[in-house]
C-alpha cells in the first residue's frame, strides 16, 4: 500500500530506497544520478541500457514518444527522467527525409573546413548553433563529436572528422562539443576508435601497438575529453587489435580506468556482437539494436544477470553512467522541447563564417586572386555550380528545405546513395559580385565544349568535385568521371583559369602547373557558394590551412594498394565477408606530414599550407622550461600590402629521434599591414613525451629538443632548442 501511494511500481524488484534527491537540481549530478538509481526497478535499469532505432517500428508500431531519428530509449515518467532522443549530428542536425519536421536546419561545411579554420572559437560557435537546432528540434542526444585521425586519404567518412593530427582534432573537436553541450543536450564523441577506414569497417580489425595508439588516435579523443566531457562516447564498429571494439576491454579500460571518463559508452548502430564480453568490457548501451542480430542488452542481458554472469553492479554502473550524465547536461531540469524555429539567418551566418575561414588557397600564380571587379566576360564550369554545393553522404546528411539530388551513385558494387547539393549557387554569388560581367556557366560535361567556352574569357573557375559517403572509401585519389582530363583541357584553352575544389579527402592534381589558381572548399556548407565568391572576389582575405596532408599520389601512402572495395560490406546489416586486418604499424603514430617526414619525401601540399593575399613572418622565436612548464614566444608581422589573418604553428621534434616532428601549438592572428604582435604558447608536455606502455605514463627522456615556429609542418621557420631533465608525468 505505502509503495502504490508513493506511486512506485512494485511488478518487478523492489525499490532500493526512496530518496529523492534526483529531483533537486542543487545537488551534484553523481548524487543526483545514485538517488535515481536506487529508486528504480531492475526491470527499468534493464529498459535504460538498450535503445532502438528512431525511425522504424518496433514490434508493429513506432513509439508514441519517438521524434524519429536516428535512436529512441524510452525515459521513465515517475522518475522524471525524459525519453532519449537521438540525432546524428556532425555536421548539424541530421533530419532524415520523411520526418515530419517542425524545424528547418542549416548544414554546416564538413569537418575538415572546420578542421581548416585552426580556430577553437569557430568550433564553439559551430557546436553551439548545432545544440540550439537540436534542443528547438526536441533532441536531447547528439550524436557528434567525430575524433579519428585521417590515416588514408581515400577514407570516405574523412569529411566528417578534423584531419590528421592529434592536437588540432582534439582541441577543435572539444570545443564542438563543449559547444553543444552548452545547449543543455548531450554530446557524444566518436568513433572509438581507429574507425580510419569505411571498407570492410565492421570485419577489420585495426592493429597498432598501445604506445602509437596513445601517442596518435588515442590522444585526440583524450584531448577532446578534456576540453569537452562529452556525457557519451560512441565505439566503433571496427575491431581493435582483434577485438571488436564495443567490447573491448583494452580499450574501454584506458577511457575508464586511465582517462577517468564518467560518462556513458553506447555502441554504433549494428556494432555489438555479444551480451556478457561487451557488458563486462565496459559497454553501458546497445543503441540501435534492431541492426544487431539479437538484442543483446535485452532479454539475454536480463538473463545474464540473473546468472550473475554480468553482476548487478555492472548493471547498475551502466545506469549510474548515463543518469550522471543526462543530470549533469540539464535535459532532466530543462528537457528540449519542439518549438519555434530560432534565428536560422544568425545560424547561416556561422556555417558561413566557418566556411570562408576554412577554405584554403592552395596556388595563386601571377596574383589570378582576388578576381577585379571591372572583368567583362567570366565562364564558370562544372559541379552543378549553377544549383549548389555538395555535400558528404550518409548518417551526417543535413537536408534544409531546398537541399536537392540530381545523381544517384553506385560505388563499385558496395553500396548505393543519394548525391546532395544544398541551395547556395556559386553561380549567383560569382553574379552578385561581378555585376558588369558576362557570366556564363557550362556543365563540364562535353570537355571539348567547355575548352572552348572558356578560350578567351578575361577569367575561367572550373568548379571539380569528388564525392564521398559513409560506408566506402574511394579507389584512388583522382577526379571522378574525367575532370582531371576536362581540367588540362580548359587550362590549355585559357591560363587564367583558376579550380575551385569540392571534395571530402584530397586529390592528385595532374594539371596543378597548368592553372593559374587552386581554391579547396571542402563541402562548404549552407551557404558555401557565397563563401567561395567572397574569396574569389577578394571580399574575405583567404586564411585557412591543410588539417591534412595533400600526398602527390598513392604510392606516397603506408598503404598505397586498397583493400578491394567489393570484398566486403561497410554497412550494418549487410553480409559478412571474411575478416581482414590493417596494419596501421606501419606508420604508427607518424601519420600524414609526420610519415612524410620519415620517409623523407615530399608530398603536394603539406599540413598546415595555406596561401593569402598578404605575406606574414614569424621571427624572434624563444623558448623557455620552468618548473616543467615550456613556453614557446615569437613574433609575427603583416610584411604585405592587405590585412589578413596568419596561422603560425609550433612543431617540436626530439634531437635523439624518440620521435619525429609534432604539432605543439597553434594560434590565429589578425593583423593590418605592418602590424606586429608578439605570440606565446605554453606546449602540453605530452607532446614532448612518449608512451610507455609498462608504467602506463608519459615520460619525457632527458635531452634536447627542437622547438620551431612554421607556417606549416614542413616550411623553413625560426629555430631554438631546449634541454629538458627526465620526467615521468602524472597519470
Amino acid at each position: 500500500m505505502l509503495l502504490a501511494a508513493l506511486g512506485l511500481a512494485t511488478t518487478s524488484a523492489s525499490v532500493v530506497s526512496f530518496d529523492d534527491r534526483w529531483r533537486d537540481p542543487t545537488v551534484t549530478p553523481d548524487v543526483r544520478a545514485q538517488a535515481a538509481l536506487q529508486a528504480m526497478t531492475q526491470d527499468e535499469k534493464l529498459a535504460l541500457v538498450h535503445a532502438r532505432y528512431g525511425l522504424q517500428p518496433v514490434h508493429g508500431r513506432k513509439a508514441a514518444d519517438a521524434i524519429g531519428s536516428a535512436g529512441f530509449a524510452p525515459g521513465l515518467p515517475r522518475l522524471g527522467l525524459p525519453p532519449l532522443q537521438e540525432s546524428d549530428a556532425g555536421l548539424g542536425v541530421a533530419n532524415p527525409s520523411g520526418i515530419d519536421r517542425l524545424n528547418e536546419v542549416t548544414a554546416l561545411p564538413s569537418s575538415l573546413a572546420l578542421g581548416a579554420t585552426f580556430d577553437p572559437a569557430l568550433a564553439h560557435a559551430g557546436g553551439a548553433m548545432i545544440g540550439g537546432e537540436a534542443r528547438r528540434a526536441g533532441f536531447n542526444v547528439l550524436l557528434a563529436g567525430g575524433a579519428n585521425l585521417t590515416r588514408d586519404p581515400r577514407g570516405g567518412r574523412n569529411f566528417e572528422y578534423l584531419g590528421e593530427d592529434p592536437l588540432l582534432t582534439g582541441r577543435m573537436v572539444g570545443e564542438a562539443i563543449a559547444g553543444i553541450q552548452s545547449q543543455r543536450v548531450v554530446s557524444t564523441i566518436k568513433h572509438f576508435a581507429l574507425n580510419d577506414q569505411e571498407t570492410g569497417r565492421i570485419v577489420l580489425s585495426a592493429d597498432l601497438g598501445e604506445r602509437a595508439a596513445r601517442e596518435s588516435d588515442l590522444l585526440a579523443f583524450e584531448l577532446a575529453l578534456e576540453i569537452g566531457h562529452p556525457g557519451a562516447v560512441m565505439t566503433s564498429y571496427n575491431r581493435v587489435n582483434g577485438v571488436y571494439a564495443s567490447q573491448n576491454a583494452a580499450l574501454l579500460s584506458i577511457l575508464k580506468r586511465d582517462w577517468h571518463f564518467d560518462g556513458w559508452v553506447m555502441s554504433d548502430w549494428g556494432a555489438v556482437h555479444d551480451t556478457v564480453p561487451a557488458a563486462l568490457a565496459g559497454l553501458d548501451q546497445e543503441s540501435g539494436e534492431e541492426f544487431d542480430d539479437e538484442p543483446y542488452f535485452g532479454a539475454p542481458l536480463a538473463a545474464a544477470v540473473e546468472r550473475n554472469d554480468v553482476p548487478q553492479a555492472r548493471l547498475d554502473d551502466m545506469v549510474r553512467r548515463q543518469l550522471r550524465s543526462v543530470f549533469a547536461a540539464g535535459i532532466v531540469d530543462d528537457p528540449p522541447r519542439r518549438t519555434r524555429p530560432g534565428d536560422l539567418e544568425a545560424d547561416a551566418g556561422i556555417a558561413r563564417t566557418i566556411a570562408e575561414n576554412g577554405i584554403v588557397l592552395l596556388r595563386n600564380e601571377r596574383g589570378a586572386l582576388p578576381l577585379p571587379r571591372d572583368l567583362h566576360r567570366i565562364v564558370v564550369i562544372g559541379a552543378h555550380a549553377d544549383r549548389g554545393v555538395l555535400s558528404g553522404g550518409g548518417s551526417s546528411q543535413v537536408t534544409p528545405s531546398g537541399a536537392f539530388s540530381l545523381i544517384k551513385e553506385q560505388a563499385t558494387g558496395v553500396t548505393s546513395g543519394l548525391k546532395f547539393y544544398l541551395p547556395s549557387p556559386p553561380l549567383a554569388a560569382i553574379r552578385a559580385l561581378s555585376p558588369q560581367a558576362e557570366v556564363q556557366f557550362v556543365a563540364g560535361d562535353d570537355h571539348a565544349a567547355a575548352a572552348a567556352a572558356a578560350r578567351g574569357a578575361d577569367a575561367v573557375v572550373v568548379f571539380a568535385e569528388q564525392w564521398t559517403a559513409e560506408s566506402y572509401d574511394v579507389p584512388d585519389m583522382s577526379l571522378p568521371t574525367g575532370q582531371d582530363d576536362m581540367i588540362a583541357r580548359v587550362a590549355a584553352a585559357n591560363p587564367r583559369t583558376v579550380v575551385v575544389l569540392e571534395t571530402g579527402n584530397p586529390v592528385a592534381m595532374p594539371w596543378r602547373d597548368k592553372v593559374a589558381g587552386i581554391v579547396e572548399a571542402w563541402y562548404p556548407g549552407a551557404r558555401g557558394g557565397e563563401a567561395i565568391a567572397d574569396i574569389l572576389f577578394g571580399r574575405v582575405n583567404p586564411s585557412g590551412r591543410l588539417p591534412m596532408t595533400f600526398p602527390q599520389d598513392v604510392g606516397q601512402l603506408p598503404r598505397p594498394a586498397a583493400h578491394d572495395l567489393r570484398s566486403t560490406q561497410g554497412s550494418p546489416g549487410a553480409p559478412y565477408k571474411p575478416r581482414f586486418d590493417v596494419d596501421y604499424g606501419i606508420e604508427g603514430a607518424d601519420i600524414g606530414y609526420k610519415w612524410h617526414l620519415r620517409q623523407r619525401i615530399v608530398p603536394l601540399y603539406p599540413f598546415g599550407f595555406g596561401l593569402s593575399f598578404t605575406r606574414f613572418a614569424e621571427t624572434g622565436l624563444a623558448v623557455t622550461s620552468e618548473g616543467g612548464r615550456v613556453v614557446a614566444s615569437f613574433e609575427v608581422a603583416n610584411i604585405g600590402p592587405r590585412a589578413g589573418t596568419d596561422t603560425p604553428q609550433i612543431y617540436v621534434e626530439s634531437e635523439d629521434r624518440h620521435f619525429v616532428r609534432r604539432l605543439a601549438g597553434f594560434v590565429r592572428v589578425t593583423l593590418a599591414p605592418g602590424e606586429r604582435q608578439r605570440i606565446e604558447m605554453t606546449i602540453d608536455p605530452r607532446l614532448l613525451a612518449t608512451f610507455d606502455e609498462a608504467t602506463k605514463r608519459w615520460v619525457i627522456a632527458p635531452g634536447r629538443y627542437a622547438v620551431s615556429a612554421r607556417s606549416d609542418a614542413l616550411a623553413d621557420g625560426p629555430l631554438a632548442t631546449v634541454t629538458l631533465a627526465a620526467q615521468s608525468l602524472a597519470p
